[in-house]
C-alpha cells in the first residue's frame, strides 16, 4: 500500500494543565472510512480540530497527501480538499437549504463579489456550473422537497443531512464528520449511515468519522482508533476493537 492520505504523527495538544491529546499517531488510507471513538472527553473533536487547522499542536505533525500541513489555517486546509461537519450544526438558519449548499461551493468561486451579484458574464456561467453540483447533491441526499425551506425551520435530523450536503458539494478528498448522527432517531441514523456509505463507495470520498453509536461505527467503518484521556489505547478493524480489553475497560470500567 502506498502513502496514506492522512498521517498524524505523535500529536500532543494542551490547554494549560489539560492534556487534550498526548502523543497520538495514526494514518488514514485513501478510500476508507476511519472512525475515531472514545468516551466523553477523550480528545476526539480536538483531534479533528487539529487536522483541519482550528488548533495547532504543541508537538507532533500532520501530513496530508505526503506533505506536512501542521501549521495551516482552516481556510488553507479547506483549499487542500478537507471538508468538515460539526458536532453542533453550523448552518445559516435564516437561509434556505439551497443557499446553504451554495456556500459550500465558495472555494470554487473565482469571480469577484460584484460580478456574482450582477449575475452577468463569467459570474453567471460560474454560478450555473456550481449550481449544477449543488442540485446533484440535493438529489443524492434526497432533499428535493426542502430545497427552498429555511434551514431553521427544519427538524434537527434534516439539518444534519443538509450540513453533510454542504461538505459534499465541496468535493473533498477527505471528509471529516463530527458526530453526524447525534440527536437522531433510529430511522434518521439508518438514512445517514446509507448516505455516508454511498459517499464513500459511489463518490470515492475518504471519511474520518467521530460517532458515539457503537453499532453504527462497527457496521460502517473499515478501521477504528480509540482514544481515552487524550491517549491512543487501540487501533484496528471493528472485530479487533470489539474484543480489545483496553477498549472494554475504557467504556465499561471492567473486562
Amino acid at each position: 500500500m502506498g502513502e496514506p492520505l492522512l498521517r498524524v504523527e505523535e500529536v500532543t495538544l494542551t490547554f494549560g494543565a489539560l492534556n487534550a491529546l498526548q502523543g497520538v499517531s495514526f494514518s488514514v488510507n485513501e478510500g476508507e472510512i476511519f472512525a475515531i471513538i472514545g468516551p466523553n472527553g477523550a480528545g476526539k473533536t480536538s483531534m479533528l480540530n487539529v487536522i483541519n487547522g482550528v488548533y495547532h499542536p504543541q508537538q507532533g505533525r500532520i501530513f496530508f497527501e505526503g506533505k506536512e500541513r501542521t501549521r495551516l489555517r482552516p481556510h488553507q486546509v479547506a483549499a487542500l480538499g478537507i471538508a468538515r461537519t460539526f458536532q453542533n450544526v453550523g448552518l445559516f438558519k435564516g437561509m434556505t437549504v439551497l443557499d446553504n449548499l451554495m456556500v459550500g461551493r465558495n472555494l470554487y468561486m473565482r469571480t469577484n463579489f460584484l460580478l456574482q451579484g450582477l449575475y452577468w458574464g463569467w459570474g453567471q456561467k460560474e454560478e450555473v456550473k456550481n449550481r449544477e453540483k449543488v442540485e446533484w447533491v440535493i438529489d443524492f441526499l434526497e432533499i428535493q422537497h426542502i430545497r427552498r425551506v429555511p434551514v431553521g425551520a427544519l427538524p434537527y435530523g434534516l439539518q444534519k443531512r443538509v450540513e453533510l450536503g454542504r461538505a459534499l458539494v465541496a468535493e473533498p478528498k477527505l471528509l471529516l464528520l463530527d458526530e453526524p448522527m447525534a440527536g437522531m432517531n433510529l430511522e434518521e441514523k439508518e438514512d445517514m449511515s446509507r448516505f455516508i456509505l454511498d459517499a464513500n463507495e459511489e463518490l470515492g470520498y475518504t471519511i474520518v468519522l467521530i460517532e458515539h453509536d457503537m453499532g453504527v461505527v462497527m457496521d460502517i467503518s473499515d478501521r477504528i482508533v480509540v482514544l481515552d484521556y487524550g491517549r491512543k489505547i487501540a487501533e484496528g478493524s471493528p472485530e479487533e476493537i470489539r474484543s480489545n480489553p483496553a477498549v472494554i475497560r475504557a467504556y465499561l470500567g471492567t473486562e
